[in-house]
């Protein structure tokens, strides 16, 4: 196993270029077919809400398998659950269990449905099967763990703690088989879709790009004021996003790595984002009192969802215009709701 230590002062090239394109482009799709503007907020003001229950506590991750049949949840309570997002009543639901602290982020293996990786508290992350509900490995780490992202490849998982400490695990093996140690604040973390770029978003408002395998330091992107929070790349390759404390989501050209556009819809701290399949429209979500859905290519806000709480989680199906999301909800008893919501919207001619 190697460890690498990174400074503050690192040689990768410093990328800071506002370049926004002129005009709007307000070119609306639906299943790769055109459709206007009008036919696309009505899609929205048309859409439904399903509700699931089944934690104890407030629920910080939400996730989709690979083919759109599964969610995932995970949450303060230890547990995560599984759902079939067709059925939201509790008894077609599976409890996983074995996690002895709060679980805080989950992914799926992009290349297996039923496979699933948990980060906890706790100081493990656990592999599961879905399909029987057990878990089928235990991972070891230095740190309590809160962030989680699985590679394209399917080959690799990514788990960071909060002691600024990135693992590596061979998902064959079950082995780390490198740690990267940061000396600044890291929060979430993903792969491009080539899976030969990683990034890491920092304290210091900015997003490290890193060689993979290698994690060769090669570009740091500035764009943002504060703390970068959360971080995506879109399903088509095109753009990489990322959320921050400034309350703006920042759009980056995956070729250039030119910052082309800015989202600023939120008020609050940015804490989660996720594209849609087709990488037409972008949520994110924080202690604002909606979920945000922008379109990507005009940069204009398309739709609020209405929220009750802050919101933790948000995440798009792979494969339809469904949007998972979870937070802060209470319920009647003033108690964590531990609930998720499923927002659906289906073409303008249903």
């Amino acid at each position: 196993m190697t460890e690498t230590e990174e400074n503050l002062n690192d040689s990768g090239q410093i990328i800071y270029d506002w370049n926004p394109p002129t005009g709007i482009l307000e070119n609306y799709t639906y299943q790769g077919e055109p459709i206007t503007k009008t036919e696309m907020t009505s899609m929205f003001e048309r859409h439904k809400t399903r509700e699931y229950k089944g934690h104890k506590e407030k629920v910080h991750t939400v996730a989709w398998n690979s083919d759109g049949r599964r969610i995932a949840s995970g949450s303060v309570d230890k547990t995560a659950r599984v759902w079939n997002p067709h059925r939201p009543e509790l008894k077609y639901s599976t409890e996983l269990k074995g996690h002895t602290d709060s679980v805080d982020q989950l992914d799926w293996d992009p290349t297996h449905p039923d496979r699933l990786a948990t980060a906890s508290c706790d100081k493990t992350a656990r592999l599961w099967d879905q399909r029987s509900g057990k878990c089928t490995a235990v991972v070891q780490t230095g740190g309590e763990n809160i962030n989680i992202c699985w590679s394209p490849d399917g080959n690799s998982i990514a788990v960071g703690d909060k002691n600024d400490t990135i693992s590596f695990i061979e998902t064959r093996t079950h082995t780390i088989f490198h740690t990267q140690k940061h000396t600044m604040e890291v929060n979430e973390i993903a792969w491009n879709n080539a899976n030969n770029l990683f990034f890491v978003t920092t304290g210091q408002g900015t997003i490290r790009c890193y060689d993979f395998p290698d994690t060769k330091l090669l570009y740091t992107l500035r764009g943002h004021t504060a703390n970068c929070y959360c971080v995506e790349a879109d399903p088509t390759g095109r753009y990489l996003a990322a959320g921050s404390a400034d309350a703006s989501v920042t759009l980056w050209d995956m070729k250039t790595f030119n910052c082309i556009r800015s989202f600023s819809e939120l008020t609050w701290p940015v804490r989660t984002l996720s594209f849609s399949y087709d990488g037409q429209f972008i949520a994110s979500a924080s202690e604002d009192s909606f979920i945000d859905i922008s379109h990507v290519e005009s940069g204009q806000s398309v739709h609020h969802i209405e929220c009750s709480a802050a919101m933790n989680t948000v995440a798009w199906h792979p494969r339809d215009y469904y949007l998972a999301y979870a937070g802060d909800e209470q319920s009647a008893d003033n108690k964590y709701a531990g609930n998720l919501r499923i927002f659906s919207i289906k073409g303008p001619k249903s």
